[in-house]
């Protein structure tokens, strides 16, 4: 197998699309797809199986959905162009406006859309600032505040989210903030989308205490279609990025294995948050002693970039790295492969499927094309 390569299992993938057709069963909810953190379309004919709607943020996610998902996207974004509305409405069945002004200004060539409301319950467990929604100074939603005692006649929904791989212990909390600011309005509405970051398909999700969340809130307000859009939960742990030593260099002791990939180029997310991912037959070390010997088979991981931070650390093998064997990243399929870039034109990975009976299949292999076209 040639790397670098994400590879995306098809069984993993099933058994997460069940869970959340079950979980969306139980909750009387509808839970659809977040393109931001999962688009790989060619995977669209499974997810059809399970799920009937998507997410959009854009013109082409918007787009993406209508031409290969099949179905119009539920449609948000922090600020619609004028020249991409038309088309957008085109391929949308329901639409969120970020602001008052942004419904005010586009509202009445919205055709046929659902309209909805960004709200900010001014309230989020997120501990990354640069994940977090609801920050003060956010550009993202209507403070309570704002909100006019009787909603337009044509809007029919409001859209919170303020979630980031989140338990239902934690919606649990952010619900009782989101009824306590916006529910006098609830009786004005038909839906209500929870947004995404709700993790369902980790281990440890409390679903029962989901269950238990949804069935309240349905007796409370029984008027109101419940819609939740992870993207994580869908792609979560179903597939790693497999890369290859190239180099093994030492400094001051530190031996870094240099790879195939990049952190900042086919992972940001690492850096980013920052975590570290699990890497297969390794331990992450979390903390390096100044004062004792480093412990045998000790690496940094280092992307082969020529941005200096382009690395992670420590990582204990239970052998010596040698060149050109695999370093396998586990759960590298969920934003992912959608945040990627060509920075200094490094060999883009390859994205296959790992189907039930055990071929793989090629999605799409990159070449020097594809870099050199992004400038044509």
């Amino acid at each position: 197998m040639t790397t670098p390569i994400y590879i995306i299992e098809e069984a993993k993938l099933r058994q997460n699309l069940s869970l959340i057709r079950s979980v969306a069963e139980r909750t009387g909810s509808e839970w659809i797809l977040a393109f931001k953190a999962f688009a790989l379309w060619k995977t669209f004919p499974i997810f059809r199986e399970y799920i009937q709607s998507t997410t959009a943020s854009s013109l082409s996610e918007a787009r993406l959905a209508l031409e290969e998902f099949g179905a119009k996207a539920h449609t948000y974004s922090p600020a619609y162009k004028d020249e991409e509305f038309d088309d957008i409405v085109r391929c949308s069945s329901h639409l969120t406006f970020n602001s008052l002004t942004q419904y005010e200004r586009f509202h009445e060539r919205a055709g046929e859309c659902s309209l909805g409301l960004r709200i900010n319950p001014e309230y989020s467990e997120v501990g990354t600032l640069l994940y977090n929604p609801c920050a003060p100074g956010t550009r993202f939603g209507i403070t309570a505040d704002k909100l006019p005692e009787v909603l337009p006649a044509d809007v029919r929904g409001f859209h919170c989210h303020c979630h980031c791989e989140s338990g239902s212990d934690v919606f649990e909390r952010t619900l009782k903030h989101v009824e306590e600011k916006f529910s006098k309005w609830f009786p004005q509405l038909e839906w209500i989308n929870f947004g995404g970051g709700h993790l369902v398909t980790r281990k440890d999700y409390d679903i029962e205490r989901l269950v238990r969340l949804m069935q309240g809130f349905h007796q409370r307000y029984p008027n109101l279609k419940v819609i939740f859009e992870p993207g994580s939960a869908f792609a979560w742990q179903t597939g790693p990025l497999v890369a290859s030593v190239v180099d093994v260099v030492e400094d001051k002791g530190i031996r870094t294995a240099i790879l195939d990939v990049s952190f900042t180029c086919h992972m940001p997310d690492c850096l980013e948050m920052p975590y570290h991912p699990e890497v297969r037959g390794a331990e992450t070390i979390e903390e390096i002693s100044n004062t004792s010997p480093l412990p045998p088979h000790l690496y940094r991981l280092g992307g082969n970039s020529c941005l200096s931070g382009d690395f992670m650390g420590y990582w204990q093998f239970d052998h010596e790295l040698r060149v050109g064997e695999e370093v396998v990243f586990e759960d590298m399929i969920h934003y992912t492969t959608v945040k990627t870039n060509t920075f200094n034109g490094i060999t883009h990975p390859s994205i296959a499927m790992l189907h039930v009976d055990g071929t793989l299949e090629m999605l799409r292999k990159y070449t020097y094309e594809d870099y050199r076209d992004r400038m044509d």
